[in-house]
């Protein structure tokens, strides 16, 4: 069995990795169930599509913090690292298409004196 985690924003997931049929279970519920929008399903299922393994494990995920997408993308992070880590030679088409990078990005904080983080309160001259 093979444990990584994967994050992006908010969002951490941690993968378990085992020999199997190809399930994937997202916090106890199937992946249609957790993610039932198609483009976070097969953002998912990429990492295993592009290597051709889909159908060869099954997955568990525990996934907490920040919103649908950003765990969709901390899923599929902490699968290719997975796969990774069984095969060393599926690296390098998992970074050409972007799946071994951490998306670094997050929400920029809210400064003092302003409405947002860049967002000032409207100036009045008069």
């Amino acid at each position: 069995m093979i444990n990584t985690s994967g994050r992006r924003k908010a969002a951490v997931a941690r993968v378990y990795l085992k020999e199997g049929n190809g399930t994937i279970i997202v916090n106890k519920k199937a992946l249609e169930v957790y993610f039932p929008l198609p483009w976070h399903q097969s953002a998912i299922q990429a990492p295993m599509t592009l290597t051709e393994n889909a159908g060869k494990y099954d997955i568990q995920v525990n996934v907490c913090g920040g919103g649908v997408s950003g765990q969709a993308q901390a899923v599929r992070l902490a699968i290719s690292k997975a796969l990774v880590d069984i095969n060393a030679e599926l690296k390098s088409p998992l970074r050409q298409a972007g799946f071994m990078t951490r998306d670094s990005r997050v929400v920029e904080r809210k400064k003092p004196g302003q409405k947002k983080a860049r967002r000032r309160f409207q100036f009045s001259k008069r």
